[in-house]
């Protein structure tokens, strides 16, 4: 009886649940729901819930798409307020047809931290689509009361059968680009250049290259034209063209979409996902959880400062900022609100666009506590690692932030969080140009930094290896400018970095000099050598793979302009070094011994012969790091790594940074292995690299002259 009596009251149940409890003019109202926040559809309306802990009260303000005024403010009755959260359900909405934002009012005491403005119509910071920025590049306008405004998208892609890929992490060869600068060029060929579509149109190229996981600068809403800096020399507006000043946090850049006007952002971007994924290629975001678009004091009121400043911003004791992030303001991760919505944000891209993982920009900021003091134990990173729809994305560490917190090896990782190894960047620049005192951390680098990572029970794959990323030189700019010219970013070249630790190879810039030019492209190939035998997840920057240059800006975020974008015409002119890095991502992707999920041991513990690695110079057995070296090599025995799917192939690399040639005699292999040339960028194309197996045969302890500023790797194989 008790079963049938429910089963007979939940139809009127369900129908009481449409009706309202409350009108506003013609709106029919009800009570919302707190959760889950933002805009949600519920059966005959959409609930709308936001936060905020001292505002007095709130009204939701409706706009129909692009109108220039509000058709509607319906504040939010007392009664509809549970706890500190706003929630309340309008019924008959057309949520394809509406935008909304909410206005806040409370009190303005900006030395107590409130800064209430009931003026200003806040975007919610769970917007899931934002309205205003989709077109690249358009003006702004000046007189939009609303500029960003939260729109609902539909909820209808088909996924199919696609899922997180989840490729075991020391496998990965990672890809950074840009959205927009990998196929804005007209170089690109593709259909909708500069667009989610675009880059789509180009993942063969990157499945060719041997990329299995590419990061992506970030591809949440912001707004490119926040910046009042024009260019120095043409008066022309500068932008935040890398977009590292986010001003949603759940919304797909609209101007990166070829159908962003309509909304289309959403479901172009899980497109892409998808199609990266079957092509076996992983996705992590490059998130930026330190600070928003929202500046310092003299910035605009966008969103979280209208709506609960006090609880969602690092302040000091007088109201003011604290800028840890060198952008004006800062997040403060470690409030128990602030570390939810965080959370909530990775679970959603997570869960509703398969994301693979995660690299956090400034991620020693997301380890301070309210009053910026660094955590030992950061409540964030911990309910990050441990959380149980994150539990398979990848999570790579900035771990670094500009208030001078350099964490790099001691990031707090709970035994899930990587690193981008800023120490192995400055090494291998240091050792390619030839500096002293350079080749003992080299080898530490090499090993996959045990220096930094061993003791603490983390493996290799913490260590996110590269040489170069889109902050600082490119690739060919590394072994072009020995200064940095940034003087077009409008900051008189104070912006970017001081150390690059970069070498011109005797001439500052673009030269005709042919000498230079091959030892410049020769550097390019020991530095991208170094980088794929070396043990840890080896990152590319876009367009280093065909020798892409920005003209020596070290920090070129404020350019939407031709030369910062990739030129696909060096495909062709520069062929030679595209080939020589496609056959060598090839190699390291086919060899276990450069992709090892755990240590070297320096020793023979399996009983092979040989340990995993030795360590060699001009002769074998004998090294030799001291403060004058520029040169080392070393031995991979790959016998070791038979049980995971190696073919016990022998591995041999050997490293002359010295500006005059060396002779390095080859160490000896078993009885019946024989030698052959892998690759010598000494060598012009195509001679420079081989396809395994395929290059000239060397004997046993045979003497190979390396060229100056040069590198060499060499096969120990059974013939077939």
């Amino acid at each position: 009886m008790e079963l049938a009596s429910t089963r007979g009251e939940a139809p009127a149940e369900a129908a009481r649940q449409h009706d309202p409890t409350h009108h506003h003019g013609v709106f029919r109202l009800r009570y919302g729901h707190p959760l889950p926040f933002g805009a949600s559809l519920v059966p005959g309306g959409i609930n709308f819930s936001v936060f905020s802990s001292q505002a007095t009260s709130c009204t939701l303000v409706l706009f129909e798409k692009e109108a220039a005024r509000p058709f509607a403010e319906i504040p939010f009755p007392p009664e509809f307020r549970m706890g500190d959260v706003f929630a309340m359900t309008v019924f008959d909405l057309n949520p394809d047809g509406i935008e909304y934002g909410y206005r806040m009012e409370g009190p303005f005491h900006p030395g107590a931290g409130h800064r209430f403005d009931g003026r200003h119509i806040l975007l919610d910071p769970f917007a899931r689509s934002v309205g205003g920025r989709s077109v690249f590049g358009a003006p702004r306008e000046k007189e939009n009361i609303f500029p960003h405004r939260g729109r609902i998208p539909e909820d209808n892609f088909d996924w199919e059968h696609d899922r997180p890929l989840d490729l075991p992490v020391c496998g990965l060869v990672i890809y950074e680009l840009h959205v927009r600068g990998f196929t804005r060029h007209a170089s690109s060929g593709v259909a909708q250049p500069g667009t989610f579509d675009g880059l789509r149109e180009k993942i063969p190229y990157l499945v060719a290259l041997g990329i299995n996981c590419v990061e992506l600068m970030p591809v949440f809403e912001f707004d490119e034209q926040e910046s009042a800096r024009v260019h120095p020399e043409t008066g022309e507006p500068l932008g935040n063209y890398w977009g590292y000043s986010t001003l949603a946090f759940r919304a797909p850049k609209a101007g990166f979409a070829a159908r962003g006007g309509h909304g289309g952002e959403v479901n172009e971007l899980k497109e892409l996902v998808k199609a990266f994924h079957a092509a076996g290629i992983q996705v992590i975001l490059d998130v930026v959880f330190n600070h928003t678009a929202e500046g310092d004091s003299t910035g605009p009121v966008i969103s979280f400062r209208g709506l609960d400043n006090k609880t969602y911003y690092l302040l000091a004791p007088d109201g003011a900022y604290l800028n840890f992030s060198g952008c004006g303001n800062t997040l403060d991760c470690n409030h128990p609100v602030v570390r939810d919505f965080v959370l909530d944000c990775l679970r959603y891209w997570a869960a509703e666009y398969h994301i693979d993982g995660f690299r956090f920009d400034l991620a020693s900021v997301l380890g301070r506590d309210s009053q910026g003091h660094p955590l030992p134990n950061p409540p964030l990173l911990e309910s990050i690692a441990h959380d149980p729809v994150l539990a398979h994305c990848e999570l790579i560490a900035e771990a670094w932030d500009a208030g001078g917190l350099y964490q790099v090896g001691s990031f707090p990782s709970y035994g899930r969080w990587m690193e981008w190894n800023g120490k192995y960047r400055d090494a291998a620049r240091r050792f390619l140009r030839g500096d002293n005192n350079s080749v003992g951390e080299m080898v530490q680098r090499i090993m996959g930094s045990p220096d930094l990572y061993r003791e603490s029970g983390r493996k290799p794959s913490a260590s996110v290896n590269f040489i170069t990323c889109h902050d600082g030189f490119t690739l060919a700019d590394l072994f072009t400018y020995e200064q940095k010219y940034n003087s077009e970013n409008g900051e008189n070249n104070a912006d970017g970095s001081n150390e690059n630790w970069s070498w011109n190879c005797g001439t500052e810039g673009p030269t005709e000099e042919a000498g230079i030019n091959e030892l410049r492209l020769r550097s390019a190939k020991n530095a991208l050598t170094l980088l794929l035998v070396s043990q840890g997840v080896p990152m590319l920057f876009m367009g280093d793979e065909m020798g892409r240059t920005q003209r020596g800006n070290n920090n070129a975020y404020a350019h939407d302009e031709e030369w910062n974008w990739l030129d696909w015409g060096l495909a062709g002119s520069q062929a030679g070094l595209l080939r020589y890095v496609r056959l060598l991502v090839a190699f390291r992707r086919s060899h276990a011994s450069l992709q090892r999920a755990d240590w070297f041991t320096g020793q023979d513990e399996a009983g092979r012969g040989y340990p995993d690695i030795s360590w060699h110079g001009v002769q074998p057995e004998q090294t030799d790091w001291s403060e004058n070296s520029h040169s080392l090599a070393f031995l991979l025995c790959g016998r070791h790594d038979e049980k995971l799917g190696g073919r016990g192939d022998f591995f041999y690399a050997a490293f002359n940074m010295y500006n005059e040639a060396l002779d390095f005699t080859l160490p000896g292999l078993p009885s019946g292995d024989r030698w052959s040339l892998l690759a010598d960028t000494a060598q012009t194309s195509p001679h420079d690299i081989h396809e395994p197996g395929s290059g000239p045969q060397l004997e046993n302890h045979a003497v190979l002259r390396l060229g100056p500023k040069s590198c060499l790797l060499a096969l120990g194989r059974r013939p077939s």
